[in-house]
């Protein structure tokens, strides 16, 4: 019902786009992707279209959308989502920054879902962790997530 108070909004309002974005999410986490899966594209493409320079919106956007396919066990299609978002993070953040870290564990996450195991130990040994015990510390929990994940 909330839905309908934004739809004869213009494509471009805002509050139209947010809602578009939390019926995403409400659809998801009922159990429907499949319903949410063509609300997500849309709005990633209104977050590219009407809003490019919210570069970390539009990353958060893809990131739902990969989620989505994640639970409709579309993996390969998360994997280059999940590439494409660790990208846009270090090129935003940098490679230290606490959101590239954790879009980077998402991404060794998605490796391993697809049977690149090596790349993603790899990735994880000699890029992530490191990285974060330079960055956020030894203990940080992160950082110890990490290493847990690169033990298995």
């Amino acid at each position: 019902a909330a839905w309908k108070t934004y739809l004869g909004r213009p494509e471009a309002d805002g509050h139209r786009c947010l809602g578009m974005g939390i019926l995403g999410e409400a659809l998801r986490d009922s159990g429907r992707p499949e319903e949410s899966l063509p609300v997500f594209k849309t709005y990633v493409a209104w977050r590219h279209r009407y809003w490019p320079s919210g570069k970390h919106d539009i990353l958060i956007a893809q990131n739902n959308l990969a989620i989505c396919l994640s639970d409709l066990g579309r993996h390969d299609e998360v994997l280059v989502l999940k590439r494409e978002i660790y990208a846009g993070f270090v090129a935003m953040c940098g490679e230290s920054h606490h959101d590239t870290m954790g879009a980077g564990l998402n991404l060794a996450m998605s490796m391993n879902a697809t049977g690149l195991n090596e790349e993603a130990k790899s990735f994880l040994h000699d890029r992530l962790l490191p990285m974060a015990r330079r960055s956020v510390g030894a203990d940080n929990q992160l950082t110890l997530k990490l290493g847990r994940i690169l033990a298995v």
